[in-house]
């Protein structure tokens, strides 16, 4: 049954164009009724450890330092191994010394931070929820979906491997995103690297698959919220790529669902944190894992993250993509079937975030 108040209220927030930055500029003390998580997830706020200073403070993923990777076989080993190892335990780690500059980064969260406090009408230009902009700019993807509104702005900028002319990008961000995409792009490659040869098979398994072929980059910005605990940044989910790179600012909130608890991924300065996504789990077996992960909403902020998902959903391309057969024996039989990477994502946005994972759509024996 459709709740006709909400509906109303939904568009009339959408309709704004103005997102929830725009809710925090006109002094609002209490949230509207279409970001409260529901009752059904209270438990979400048992668990949720606004203070960070829980017992599991100190539990931290993997960080993972990858210099000397290319120059010193017995150092690139031990990286692979790492990396397999945060892959199958976590399926999230932070790297250092991964030859994206600082000021690059640094750049890249200050062009998101300008984007987001420029005018409201230059912001508009971008307001849409058409799938098949390469550059937009709205509030919650799945704004009508979901059981509820998350409290956040994002513009994404799909980068490759078509990507926007110079002038598609809003102008408060461009050089900084071409710069950084870039970057990523090259780090993105390196990743899907190690990921194969931790996975026992050749560098290039992954890059030949066409993995590598798309990215884009989704840029959020979490306005200060005045009641933290009745909303959420984002709700837990799994990501529908291959991988992703977040970059972070220093605020925290981001949080990794780990041993039945929600564990809080602390900023490292210069590190970047990269998450496996369904596509990968699918990939291997379920040798790697997609992990759930969320992030906090806080009084303070704007917290700002840039994330660049490894994907080619926005590309008309029909590979299919299964368990890779090298992996697959008499003992180890595929655990999921075939599909492709437009068709997965399809499914995972029609659902909204919160759900059960998606991945379990593809499961040959869902009892597993």
């Amino acid at each position: 049954m459709v709740d006709t108040n909400r509906a109303k209220e939904l568009k009339a927030f959408d309709d704004t164009k103005d997102g929830v930055k725009g809710l925090v500029d006109s002094g609002i003390v209490h949230i509207p009724e279409i970001f409260v998580t529901p009752a059904l997830t209270e438990n979400e706020f048992n668990a949720k450890n606004l203070d960070s200073d829980s017992n599991i403070a100190n539990v931290q993923i993997p960080v993972i330092d990858l210099k000397g990777m290319n120059g010193d076989d017995f150092q690139r080993r031990r990286i692979v191994e790492e990396v397999g190892e945060a892959c199958k335990t976590w399926g999230f780690f932070q790297v250092v010394n991964h030859s994206v500059p600082q000021h690059v980064m640094d750049e890249m969260i200050s062009g998101v931070k300008s984007f987001n406090e420029q005018s409201s009408e230059k912001k508009k230009e971008f307001y849409s929820r058409d799938n098949l902009k390469k550059v937009k700019f709205n509030s919650n993807f799945d704004l009508y979906s979901s059981k509820a509104a998350n409290w956040r702005d994002s513009l994404t900028c799909v980068m490759a491997p078509n990507p926007p002319t110079k002038d598609e990008l809003p102008e408060a961000c461009r050089e900084e995103l071409l710069q950084y995409s870039e970057h990523v792009r090259k780090l993105g490659h390196t990743i899907f690297e190690l990921l194969a040869e931790a996975l026992g098979l050749k560098p290039n398994h992954l890059l030949d698959l066409d993995c590598a072929k798309g990215h884009f980059i989704l840029c959020h910005y979490y306005p200060p919220c005045p009641e933290p605990n009745k909303t959420l940044g984002i709700t837990k989910h799994t990501d529908p790529d291959f991988f992703t790179i977040l970059l972070q600012d220093q605020i925290g909130g981001l949080q990794i669902y780990h041993l039945n608890q929600w564990i809080d991924i602390h900023p490292v300065t210069g590190a970047l944190v990269i998450n496996l996504g369904d596509l990968l789990q699918l990939l291997s077996n379920d040798k790697f894992k997609s992990a759930e992960h969320r992030v906090l909403s806080k009084q303070i902020g704007p917290r700002i993250s840039i994330a660049c998902f490894f994907t080619t959903q926005f590309q008309p391309f029909d590979t299919l993509y299964g368990p890779i057969k090298e992996l697959l024996s008499d003992e180890n039989h595929a655990l999921y079937k075939e599909t492709t990477v437009r068709d997965y994502v399809s499914y995972y946005n029609s659902k909204g975030l919160g759900h059960h994972p998606s991945l379990l759509h593809l499961r040959l024996n869902p009892s597993i």
